[in-house]
């Protein structure tokens, strides 16, 4: 929660600074933001390279049906909710939104930074992603423990990076990406569109929790209601700690409080803390489609462009790092990559997601439940 204050605090500061502000002081949070951008770009491939290869790495090998059926569950949510999220985006954000011509790709600052330097990653976003799987599969299938403990490691620094520098500097990014647009005189147009997409992420979340709890329900035979009321505990656990990893025992008890078997809650609660992020890939696609509307220079683009980045967000979102924003923050290099999203684009989309990181884990979490209790009562049949 203190990282969203901050989040506002910085919104705030830019907007002041960016309005009343001498343009020298302007300039220098530009100059902070631009040095900042490139620390950020050059570590988004690493981020994807050691989280993916060390999550398919270290899936247990034992438990075969049980762990296909998992995933298999967990990455058709995330797909379906991506999908779902995208036709009814497409249809409500053009007609509450508007262009505005300070995040077009093309056009320039309107006050430049200080200080320039380029810093290019070691590789793009794609090759990254391709070598996390051919690394994370090829360490299942040989039981590499040394590409594993680098992995491991390597995923560990990255981390580290996150908590440490990253995340805590994204307000001061994100500070002076308002200034920048209170400069150009577009911030108030941008905070409008804020409000919308915010309200629809949430009420999606709903909707989506709402359709796997009636699915479960029928799978059950019980109350749709019921099993939902039993898993908010966990859904407002989530919405403090805004952490799928802090929810876990709360959730483990709210599955078992629903009728889910000890050793299916035991082995898929954890599991899907990790590998089932619906509710954040509902966020990241309503924000991408807001993002894009309000660029004049994009069109929203049609479902068969669309579900590329759809498949590969969900692929990304398996070993999604467990921190504030780390959805997000995986989905970064596949915007710019995939979706053609500039540098101001990008800043706002994490300022979108940080804002309401809490309900999109929330939603995570209290899915987990329904697809918990759907794969239990799977593995009943199949006995």
């Amino acid at each position: 929660m203190k990282l969203i204050l901050k989040l506002i605090a910085g919104i705030t500061l830019g907007i002041v600074l960016g309005l009343f502000a001498p343009e020298w002081m302007t300039r220098i949070l530009i100059t902070v933001k631009a040095l900042f951008a490139e620390l950020l770009f050059f570590t988004i491939p690493l981020l994807i390279l050691f989280f993916i290869t060390s999550g398919i790495a270290a899936l247990p090998q034992k438990s075969g049906q049980l762990l296909g059926r998992s995933l298999g569950l967990a990455y058709g949510s995330t797909l379906l909710a991506g999908c779902l999220t995208f036709l009814v985006a497409a249809l409500v954000v053009p007609a509450l939104t508007q262009p505005t011509e300070a995040l077009d790709a093309g056009q320039a600052a309107t006050l430049l930074p200080y200080v320039s330097i380029t810093v290019p990653p070691i590789f793009n976003v794609m090759t990254a992603l391709m070598m996390a799987f051919v690394f994370g599969l090829g360490i299942a299938a040989t039981g590499a423990q040394s590409l594993q403990q680098a992995s491991d490691q390597g995923r560990d620094v990255i981390q580290w990076l996150l908590v440490k520098a990253i995340i805590p500097m994204l307000p001061i990014y994100i500070a002076g990406v308002f200034a920048e647009m209170a400069a150009a005189g577009t911030v108030f147009v941008t905070l409008r569109s804020f409000a919308i997409v915010l309200a629809m992420a949430v009420v999606l979340h709903w909707v989506w929790i709402t359709l796997l709890f009636m699915l479960a329900g029928v799978r059950t035979g019980r109350s749709p209601v019921a099993l939902m009321r039993n898993m908010m505990p966990a859904y407002f656990t989530a919405l403090g700690t805004m952490s799928s990893a802090a929810t876990i025992p709360v959730s483990l008890q709210c599955s078992k409080n629903n009728g889910v078997s000890e050793d299916v809650a035991n082995f898929t609660v954890p599991l899907f803390a990790t590998v089932h992020l619906s509710g954040s890939t509902i966020t990241i696609v309503s924000c991408a489609v807001a993002v894009i509307s309000m660029q004049s220079n994009l069109d929203i683009p049609p479902i068969s462009l669309m579900l590329p980045f759809i498949m590969t967000l969900g692929v990304v979102m398996l070993a999604a790092p467990g921190v504030p924003g780390g959805a997000v923050m995986s989905a970064v290099g596949l915007l710019g990559s995939m979706l053609g999203f500039g540098e101001s684009a990008l800043a706002l989309m994490i300022a979108l997601y940080l804002a309401q990181d809490s309900f999109g884990t929330a939603c995570n979490v209290t899915c987990d439940g329904a697809l918990a209790l759907m794969l239990d009562e799977q593995m009943k049949r199949s006995d």
